[in-house]
């Protein structure tokens, strides 16, 4: 029977191994990079002054369009990020290396936790990054340090939330084209959200879905703390959202791996 020690020690090693092969397979992070700073530079390079000027008071006094999109494009950071962790695991159980990690001495779990752990650093760099250029665009924040804190603690939740559903995706395929198939669903939904405009300017039955899909109080908690807009009760739903999709993900994953063979 695994103790918790053991669980963190092997856990800890898939981590090291899921760090070097991203280090070996470089494209695949910076995909998960470039999907999100392509469409920050697009939206703010190409349509800002013209989405600006229809915002009203849904941007903070003298900001600019970058100050509104940075959040919604966060939350496309960590979707394209989870979209690269259904990949890895799917291309992991179809390899056979998964079926060598049955016969060793170590918890099984460990094999998704180690991958789970090391997207979510990969996932933090990345926004990071986005961050960097969106500053580079012109994105001023009026965020206190605290504010600042808590805007990572969502961020790397929903990270953790999205991460262990794609893992899910990922055993779930039966090929990695696949996996990137199935969570696709993730990279389309902040589109029908409040990432680029807010959801009073859509039509009713889109505004109905866009107010009450996960990732809009996750991208209203984001902008409430970075740039001060009024954000209600999105923080306790962008909670709440987080950790039902988590405990979703991570118990339809441990079940997919411990009934399926390797493909």
């Amino acid at each position: 029977m695994n103790t918790l020690p053991s669980f963190m020690r092997d856990s800890a090693t898939m981590l090291r191994r899921d760090l070097r092969h991203a280090q070996r397979f470089p494209l695949m992070t910076i995909s998960g990079i470039g999907v999100p700073v392509l469409f920050l530079l697009l939206f703010v390079g190409v349509f800002g002054d013209t989405m600006r000027s229809g915002l009203g008071t849904a941007i903070h006094a003298g900001g600019h369009y970058v100050d509104y999109l940075t959040p919604g494009i966060l939350l496309m950071t960590a979707c394209s990020s989870a979209e690269t962790t259904a990949v890895n695991v799917c291309t992991d159980m179809s390899e056979g290396i998964i079926t060598r990690f049955r016969t060793m001495a170590i918890a099984r779990t460990s094999v998704l936790t180690g991958q789970v752990l090391g997207s979510l650093i990969r996932t933090l760099f990345s926004g990071v990054l986005v961050v960097a250029v969106a500053f580079a665009l012109g994105f001023r924040p009026t965020a206190t340090p605290i504010e600042w804190i808590a805007a990572t603690g969502i961020f790397a939740l929903i990270t953790l939330a999205l991460t262990w559903l794609t893992v899910a995706f990922g055993l779930l395929a039966k090929t990695p084209a696949g996996a990137n198939s199935l969570s696709l669903i993730l990279v389309v939904l902040p589109f029908v959200s409040s990432a680029f405009v807010p959801t009073g300017s859509m039509p009713a039955g889109v505004r109905w879905f866009a107010q009450n899909q996960p990732f809009t109080p996750v991208i209203e908690t984001l902008r409430g703390l970075l740039t001060g807009t009024p954000s209600g009760d999105s923080a306790l739903l962008a909670i709440a959202w987080s950790v039902g999709i988590t405990v979703l993900g991570y118990a339809w994953a441990r079940a997919l791996y411990a009934r399926s063979p390797a493909h």
